[in-house]
Formats: C-alpha cells, sequence, structure tokens
C-alpha cells in the first residue's frame, strides 16, 4: 500500500500496519461490489425499460426514424439529478441507512432511464463499450489505489470541467451540434477517467481519516460506490458515442 496517506495517522511497520491493510483492502472490496451490485441492478432495469409495454411511454420515434422521448422519458432522464442536488438539502445527518437509500435509489432510477440505450445501439456494441468501460474503469482505480502522487488538485480541476461539460450538453440538446457532440463526448472521456482515478484515492484518504468508525464506514461505502458508480456510468455513455453501431 502507498506510504502517501496526506497526513493522516498510520503505524509504520508491524502487525498494527498489516491490520490497516487489511481493513483498508476489506473497506475498497466492498465499494467495489456495490458498484458492481449497481451495475447489475441498473442493465436489468435498462433491459426492462427497453422491453417492457412501459416503454411506450417513455420513448418514441419520429417520422425520419430517430428516437425520441416522451414527457414522461424526459421527467425519468432528470429524476436522477433532482435527487441528488435534493439529497443535499434534506440529508443533514447522514446515516448508513439514508445513504445507503440514497445509492439504490439513484442506481434504480439511472438504470431506468438508460433503457433508450439499449433500443438506440446494437447489443454488441453495448456489450462491447461495457468490456472496455470495465477494464478501463479497473486499470484507473487501480492507479489510483496505488499512486503516490496527491490527486487531490487534479480533482478539483476535473470537477470543474464536469460541471462546464453538464452546462454544454444541455445546451447542445437544443443546439442539436453534432460537432459540439463529439467534443462533449471525448472531453468527457478524459474528464471522468481522471476522476475515477480521483475519486479511488479519496476514497483511501476517507479510510484513514474515519478511522475504524463502523457508522462512518458505512456512510462512506456508500457515497463511495455512488461516486464510482457515476464515474463508471458516465464514462461507458461518452465511450459508446464513440464505439456503439446505431440500430
Amino acid at each position: 500500500m502507498s506510504d502517501f496517506n496526506r497526513g493522516y495517522a498510520r503505524p509504520v511497520a508491524g502487525q498494527a500496519d498489516m491490520a490497516i491493510d487489511a481493513g483498508l483492502r476489506a473497506f475498497m472490496l466492498g465499494v467495489y461490489n456495490k458498484v458492481a451490485l449497481g451495475l447489475v441492478l441498473s442493465g436489468a432495469l435498462a433491459w426492462v425499460t427497453s422491453h417492457a409495454p412501459v416503454v411506450n411511454y417513455l420513448y418514441m420515434r419520429t417520422l425520419d426514424g430517430r428516437m425520441g422521448m416522451t414527457p414522461a422519458g424526459h421527467l425519468l432522464m432528470w429524476a436522477p439529478l433532482v435527487v441528488i442536488l435534493g439529497s443535499s438539502f434534506i440529508m443533514k445527518n447522514v446515516t448508513p441507512r439514508s445513504s445507503g437509500a440514497l445509492y439504490w435509489v439513484m442506481v434504480s432510477l439511472i438504470g431506468a432511464s438508460m433503457g433508450w440505450i439499449l433500443l438506440a445501439f446494437t447489443g454488441a456494441s453495448v456489450a462491447q463499450t461495457f468490456f472496455v468501460t470495465a477494464a478501463a474503469f479497473g486499470g484507473l482505480s487501480l492507479y489510483g489505489y496505488t499512486t503516490k502522487k496527491d490527486l487531490s488538485g487534479f480533482g478539483s480541476f476535473l470537477i470543474m470541467g464536469m460541471i462546464g461539460l453538464m452546462l454544454a450538453s444541455v445546451v447542445n440538446i437544443f443546439l442539436h451540434s453534432g460537432v459540439l457532440t463529439f467534443v462533449v463526448s471525448a472531453i468527457g472521456v478524459l474528464i471522468f477517467s481522471g476522476l475515477i482515478a480521483f475519486n479511488t484515492q479519496r476514497l483511501k484518504m476517507t479510510y484513514y481519516q474515519i478511522g475504524g468508525d463502523a457508522a462512518g464506514m458505512a456512510v462512506a461505502t456508500n457515497y463511495g460506490a455512488l461516486n464510482l458508480y457515476l464515474d463508471f456510468i458516465n464514462l461507458f455513455q461518452f465511450l459508446l458515442m464513440f464505439m456503439g453501431n446505431r440500430r
């Protein structure tokens, strides 16, 4: 394990140090397991909304064959953003139960809203992009876990870039610019690749900071899983713009 710990106390060597290493690995494994379960649930819900009759209320096709969304579809698409912003005001005293509920609500809403992907792109290209994303996620997260370089300053830049990316995406909803879509997708791949490494390192530092508090550890697991899940989903969707084959 890296010696870099941003000033948080930890033993230098011996059995106590080995216990911290084992505890950190268990903590990170718990986060990754929750992310994996979230992706499975999201995939299942995306399949349901792309195959079940409810899809008729969420998606529609225009005369030129392009897929659009009904008002209900737009509501579902923006619901995760409303939930995450609302939770910052409502959840003042975060508990393991409330943070866990937030995670699963976000995963469910995002998964249900992704049914359009299975309608717009071929199954083979979606599967290929998913596995490429998973491989990239694994490598980037491993880098964030093992590097001795402090990524906090880099992370601040990435978060500002992510905000700009969201604004550009909203503007492009009205412009329908192919060039802007390409630029946003390319920048999105870079930003969320960096955020995977940054959020992994931040989770590692959070483990040192919590210092064994069980409730704090559970909350950190839920929020850490949510951050990495969102990074994965966004990287997947931006890569799909390059690798996906439309139906």
